[in-house]
């Protein structure tokens, strides 16, 4: 490693700069990454004990040792000769010494004392100490090493006169901060504490650029090209680790991903999958798209066309380009607000068959279920030290196992206001931290939101007043609802910027109007027909003036709409249907015909004779 301090952290600087002055260093947080250094005139990539080598080399240190829980004391970087002598006895034949935590601070003390040359001692694994060795045995080690601190004083190392005196330092490797006593770290002088973070952008691309000429095609593009994909590669790999950087190029030259399409590599490795399941959709059913969601969900054309206009935006990967060219936001995004039962849930039904051919392939998370501050952690996981800790959550756990997803979160305005500051991060960075540490990534899912709001007010006095009623047209419900919508988000739970997140995904629904419903009941009665006949050989059939009065009934009530139609079949038709079935012992291949029906004391009832085909209704 050259003089220079462009390839350093700032840890690695304030390590340079206080080793004259501090005898001991805790390292804690992304210690088992990989770091780039300059060794040599060639920007490699080393672990942490390799590193603390180049560094300490570098400043006059000519023994640098480690210790490991089980496995006692090694030789870094040095002479083993020098290293036997500073261990004295304490060695083995081989240079080594195997002991237990219990001699390992008298090897310490022999080591740090030896007075041939700079010596170094790094303590690796420092958090698994008390797993390993009994707890008396560990804090006997600490007193120790304390008192070690102590008694250090910096000196001159022999050969490097011109260097100003410095300590043989102590380098305690930890997982957090507080995986030693207290009493080590909080108020000692002796020992200087610094944490390592995930690498910077600065780090991220001394990575990049050491890594990349792995990747094919790397040497055959033009500069401007090559910077151009080294940024993306840089800007790509946010809140990665260093390691996974360089391992994303090793599994591009397995895969022989070339180096132009390093964004698909960097997706793969992220994700877990190689194939590009948008890329892979049969463009006509995209193209599609429209009619095929109109089939499912009638009389709601405003909604089905955003909707067939995200899943055309998701199909070339336009979701977010306005905002960077490479953007890792969701797929799509849809708030779907209105009347209950007029095909919201159904939508993204149909969305996802649309996509992956069957309308059950969906995540959904019924928002109800999440009223309270502290049910984020069935979401995201608990966090450490809780109970279900190592479970994870919910949502996490999902998109982990199946990234390429519609996500539907039902009724959303039920959970609690801090439920929704997770989606924040999911809406803006396509991402989230589940509770363990780990990130999934949102970016090939479409997130779909339904809400009541808008529908109805509480006054003064408790009772509720309609916000949006059947014969106000569209255009003024669709209004009534988007103000309702911004002022729950606005002013009554303080999150516009969730709302704003979401942007002009809003979508209003139509109440069930005749015509619709009309349609809904024709579909609703095929799917009762065809059950029959397909499972007992049933065969139903319908006088035109039975069947008008039948859909007159069941369509009189349209306020919970289609759900409402569906309930209203059961009473008006299934139930009486399948009472005469009953009673008639119809059996396989009978053909009924419905004549009429009429209203008793004890509900409806159906004149329903066994008979030949007739030329009624079918369906």
């Amino acid at each position: 490693m050259n003089g220079g301090s462009a390839y350093k952290p700032k840890w690695a600087r304030e390590i340079e700069r206080f080793i004259p002055i501090k005898p001991q260093f805790l390292l804690y947080g992304n210690i088992n990454d990989v770091y780039p250094a300059e060794v040599n005139g060639v920007v490699a990539t080393l672990g942490m004990c390799d590193y603390l080598k180049e560094i300490l080399s570098n400043r006059g240190y000519a023994l640098i040792a480690k210790y490991e829980p089980m496995y006692g004391f090694s030789l870094v970087s040095g002479d083993p000769e020098t290293f036997a002598a500073a261990l004295g006895e304490r060695a083995g034949k081989d240079g080594k010494l195997d002991c237990a935590i219990g001699r390992a601070a008298d090897a310490a003390s022999g080591l740090l004392s030896y007075g041939g040359c700079h010596t170094a001692l790094i303590l690796r694994f420092a958090s698994r100490l008390e797993d390993i060795d009994g707890e008396t045995d560990v804090q006997k080690f600490f007193y120790r090493m304390f008192r070690l601190s102590l008694d250090a004083v910096p000196r001159i190392a022999p050969g490097w006169a011109e260097l100003k005196p410095m300590y043989s330092p102590v380098f305690w490797i930890t997982d957090k901060e507080n995986d030693l006593p207290p009493w080590y770290t909080m108020d000692n002088p002796r020992i200087r504490v610094l944490p390592v973070p995930r690498p910077d952008n600065e780090i991220r691309g001394c990575v990049v650029e050491s890594v990349a000429p792995k990747m094919p095609g790397y040497d055959g593009m033009t500069p401007e090209a090559r910077r151009a994909n080294l940024a993306i590669y840089r800007d790509q790999t946010s809140g990665l680790l260093a390691g996974e950087i360089a391992a994303i190029a090793q599994m591009a030259h397995h895969e022989a991903i070339p180096f132009a399409r390093v964004d698909d590599a960097i997706r793969r490795y992220k994700l877990g999958i190689q194939e590009n399941m948008w890329e892979k959709l049969d463009p006509k059913k995209i193209t599609g798209a429209e009619e095929f969601l109109n089939s499912r969900v009638m009389g709601q054309e405003t909604a089905v066309r955003h909707a067939a206009d995200i899943l055309k935006r998701s199909r070339f990967n336009l979701s977010g380009a306005q905002f960077s060219r490479y953007s890792q936001r969701p797929k799509g995004v849809l708030f779907l607000a209105g009347p209950t039962g007029v095909g919201k849930t159904e939508l993204a039904k149909a969305i996802t068959e649309l996509i992956f051919g069957s309308p059950t392939h969906y995540i959904r998370f019924d928002m109800s279920e999440f009223g309270q501050d502290h049910a984020n952690q069935r979401l995201v996981g608990a966090p450490p030290g809780y109970v279900g800790y190592d479970v994870g959550g919910e949502l996490t756990n999902a998109i982990k196992q199946n990234p390429f997803s519609v996500v539907l979160f039902d009724e959303i305005e039920k959970a609690h206001p801090r439920i929704l500051d997770i989606f924040l991060q999911i809406l803006d960075d396509g991402r989230l931290t589940s509770g363990r540490g780990e990130t999934v990534y949102f970016s090939e899912s479409v997130i779909v939101f339904t809400s009541n709001l808008g529908m109805f007010e509480q006054l003064p006095d408790g009772t509720k007043r309609a916000c949006v009623t059947p014969d106000m047209n569209y255009m003024d419900i669709a209004r009534n609802i988007g103000a309702s919508i911004d002022d729950f988000f606005k002013y009554k739970i303080n999150r516009p910027e969730i709302l704003n997140r979401i942007g002009r995904n809003v979508v209003v629904f139509d109440f069930i109007r005749e015509d619709t419903a009309a349609k809904i009941f024709d579909r609703m009665l095929g799917n009762v027909l065809f059950r029959l006949h397909d499972n007992y050989g049933v065969e139903v059939l319908f006088d035109e003036e039975a069947l008008r009065r039948i859909r007159e009934l069941v369509c009189a009530d349209l306020s919970m709409g289609g759900r409402g139609i569906g309930s209203g079949m059961e009473l008006i038709l299934m139930n009486p249907l399948s009472r005469k079935l009953c009673e008639i012992e119809a059996v396989n291949k009978s053909s009924l015909t419905v004549r009429a029906i009429v209203e008793t004391a004890a509900g409806w009832e159906l004149a329903v004779e066994r008979s030949a085909r007739f030329p009624c209704a079918v369906f």
